[in-house]
């Protein structure tokens, strides 16, 4: 039979799976939560702290490239500004970097500002 034989309803029919595997099948929907993120640990102590920029007035604790990374992660795991910071703390644990992470507050005001 033909597809143009086929009537509407049979067309829209949805073909349904039968799993036969079952563990397999819950390792892999295990794996769909396994998430990397992968920093070159050198760039990120390279660039976590912003270069002296000779004037006056306290000096900024991040680069513009450090709050750039963690608002790109807050837009991708759709965080709030606390858990991001606790985000951005896990990572640097899990890297084993001894980097201060800004507070939340911080971050809001930095993401206020122009970043390039």
């Amino acid at each position: 039979m033909s597809k143009k034989a086929l009537s509407a309803k049979e067309q829209k029919e949805k073909v349904q799976y039968r799993v036969k595997n079952w563990s397999e099948y819950d390792a892999a929907l295990v794996k769909r939560g396994n998430v990397t993120v992968w920093f070159a640990e050198d760039d990120v102590r390279k660039n976590w702290k912003p270069a002296a920029t000779g004037k006056r007035g306290a000096v900024m604790q991040y680069s513009d490239r450090a709050i750039q990374t963690l608002l790109v992660l807050k837009s991708v795991f759709s965080l709030t500004y606390r858990s991001l910071e606790g985000f951005g703390r896990s990572l640097m644990s899990l890297m084993g970097l001894n980097l201060r992470i800004p507070d939340h507050s911080h971050l809001s005001r930095r993401a206020k500002t122009r970043v390039s």
